[in-house]
């Protein structure tokens, strides 16, 4: 590969993330007012549904661990009859 190949490639990458990060940068923007210009109301209510997002996702991990506590038991329970039967 030569130099000057190698020179526009990283230019042309180094450009493309550039647009990038201005894309988010611009989005992020939009999506997400400053926390210092929200209201008392609106803070109230994105922080009442981040945390019925939050207890959301508790509850799915709580019954994943149960549903292993579970599997483990059942597996423990098919060695203990097999030992008898064995």
């Amino acid at each position: 590969m030569s130099d000057s190949s190698t020179r526009s490639e990283r230019s042309m990458l180094e450009r493309t993330l550039a647009r990038l990060r201005q894309s988010r940068a611009g989005r992020a923007s939009e999506a997400a007012p400053s926390p210092l210009a929200l209201s008392a109301a609106t803070f109230r209510a994105v922080m009442d549904e981040r945390l019925r997002n939050l207890e959301r996702q508790l509850d799915e991990v709580k019954g994943r661990v149960n549903g292993l506590i579970i599997l483990l038991a059942g597996a423990v329970a098919v060695q203990f009859v097999l030992r008898l039967l064995v």
